[in-house]
């Protein structure tokens, strides 16, 4: 009968380093869109999908121009004009004559489309009160100070008016 052998251990896996800032920053929007969508569906907003819902971030689409959303969203002019004409079409928005540039539109607001868009605020509103209740109110808005120090955009991109 041999002598059974020794187990040898494994040496232990390296951690695994932690995810880039970039990734974390990407995960936290898709979640927050993800979460905004729904709360614009679960209001009634049912004929909208994700794709519309993005044109009302923040500050909104109305009193822009479809130039000024586009580059907001980073999508091309030719799909937020599409996007547009369905809200537009859903009785969301009209377009109207730039006063300044007659080749140019600006994005008016109807009051279902406010409504949608303070719908999407509300629900933004919730999800970081959800975020601070989860972190803690004191490191929430710690990394709400530390992420406008970092990330200073030189225009906040303000509607017309």
């Amino acid at each position: 009968m041999s002598t059974p052998r020794p187990r040898t251990s494994r040496p232990a896996a390296p951690p695994k380093p932690p995810l880039p800032i970039g990734a974390l920053f990407r995960f936290g929007l898709h979640e927050i869109r993800r979460l905004i969508s729904a709360g614009v569906r679960d209001a009634g907003f049912e004929d909208v999908r994700p794709a519309h819902v993005t044109l009302f971030r923040w500050p909104g689409p109305d009193g822009r121009r479809p130039g000024e959303v586009a580059a907001d969203a980073q999508i091309s002019k030719q799909r937020v004009n599409d996007l547009l004409r369905d809200l537009e079409h859903l009785g969301y928005l009209t377009l109207e004559c730039d006063s300044d540039d007659n080749r140019a539109r600006i994005i008016r607001l109807t009051p279902r489309g406010r409504r949608l868009h303070e719908t999407a605020i509300g629900v933004h509103a919730q999800i970081e009160a959800e975020w601070s209740h989860a972190i803690g109110r004191r490191r929430y808005q710690q990394l709400r100070r530390t992420l406008d120090d970092l990330i200073r955009p030189a225009d906040r991109h303000m509607p017309r008016q």
